[in-house]
């Protein structure tokens, strides 16, 4: 299973391609803009967020509510097209052309510079357009599709924003429904009100500064059965896909499993997951340290992983950059931006580890249609319970 993105954040639209999703998976279109949704709220959102309605119209690969086997095709129009149609638009313009908007301060920490030496372009327009955030919204649509044929095998999506700023909040180990219902109820995502306080309190300090915020967010998958991945070949790990899949997240800059970094704190015996067996669960850990992997495979625990996001890189107040035509120095070019977006870029990490644990599912149970799917976990299943 693949996908592919295209468009650009002032272009007419964004589209997605999935392909090798099996065939009769029933596809709930709310939930799948549920999650669209989900993606433009969150407290210390900028404007663009206000223009934007996001709703996926899906143009292929689905027939009377579930998926034909076909590539899917999902489709999102950008509002703001009609204010950009001139300077975005596929025809030829004059190169003198004012209304190019041209962008030729590049703004430290976004791909403008790096992007514009590398692809030989003059005006840095053509590489922001892309390397936008925007682009995360397909990602969203993809994830939310992947979900939902999770879903159909009991497998459950949630998140939560551990830290923004200097503020941090103590993870808390709920239900995954109940970590979910509070959550969404939460402006910042966290379960704790007193930190989500301080939170909103963190990011108006920032906004009136011109300043940005950055922070940590935690992704919990819950009923993924063990097996999934391989120790085989190092780009067979799910982990190390999952990673991936994190860092390439617009402002990603770390990911973790279960304890993380701490386990370089700790001795061995106080990082490793016994090991337990029962008659009515099977094999089982005592513990869930390791994030629920070993060896790049699932063990059958929660998969639980962190990201780290580092604080947006436009500024009201600008950093000092260079002028790409004169070399002298200017403060940064500003666009429409966030002053925090930990708690959107949340989502967003849901869906694209949704994605990933998809892929391995059907990499492991794989089939054409969802009956085929289902027969080979069951038997797997069994397998499992006879070893």
């Amino acid at each position: 299973m693949r996908y592919l993105t295209a468009g650009e954040t002032h272009g007419p639209q964004l589209t997605a391609i999935i392909e090798g999703f099996p065939s009769n998976v029933t596809l709930n279109f709310e939930d799948l803009n549920h999650q669209l949704h989900r993606r433009q709220k969150g407290y210390g959102r900028g404007r663009r967020m206000q223009i934007e309605k996001d709703t996926a119209t899906i143009a292929g690969g689905v027939r009377h509510g579930k998926t034909t086997g076909a590539p899917i095709a999902l489709v999102v129009v950008n509002n703001d097209w009609k204010h950009w149609t001139s300077v975005m638009g596929i025809e030829p313009v004059e190169e003198d052309n004012e209304g190019k908007r041209r962008v030729n301060r590049p703004r430290p920490g976004h791909a403008d510079l790096n992007g514009g030496l590398k692809y030989n372009q003059k005006d840095l327009r053509n590489i922001l357009e892309r390397s936008s955030a925007r682009e995360t919204t397909m990602r969203v649509a993809t994830g939310a599709v992947a979900r939902q044929l999770l879903a159909e095998f009991g497998i459950k999506v949630a998140g939560q924003v551990i830290r923004i700023g200097d503020v941090e909040v103590e993870r808390q180990e709920l239900p995954v429904d109940e970590l979910i219902r509070i959550t969404e109820e939460s402006p910042v995502r966290v379960v704790d009100k007193e930190a989500e306080a301080k939170m909103i309190a963190a990011i108006d300090a920032a906004k009136e500064d011109g300043d940005t915020l950055g922070g940590i967010v935690e992704v919990i998958i819950e009923g993924v059965p063990v097996g999934l991945g391989s120790h085989v070949q190092w780009d067979r790990k799910l982990d190390g896909k999952i990673a991936q899949a994190v860092l390439s997240i617009q402002a990603f800059k770390g990911v973790e499993f279960g304890i993380g970094f701490e386990a370089a704190e700790r001795r061995g015996s106080n990082v490793h997951d016994e090991i337990l067996y029962t008659q009515e669960e099977g094999f089982r850990r005592r513990t869930n340290r390791a994030g629920g992997f070993e060896g790049g495979m699932t063990t059958g625990e929660q998969i639980i992983v962190r990201g780290v996001m580092k604080p947006i890189s436009t500024l009201y107040k600008p950093l000092q950059s260079v002028d790409i035509d004169t070399k002298e120095v200017f403060t940064a070019q500003v666009e429409r931006s966030d002053t925090c977006a930990v708690p959107a870029a949340g989502v967003i990490m849901e869906n694209v580890i949704a994605w990933e644990v998809a892929n391995a599912f059907l990499d492991k149970f794989g089939g054409d249609s969802i009956e085929e799917i289902r027969t080979n976990l069951t038997n797997f299943l069994k397998q499992v319970e006879n070893y």
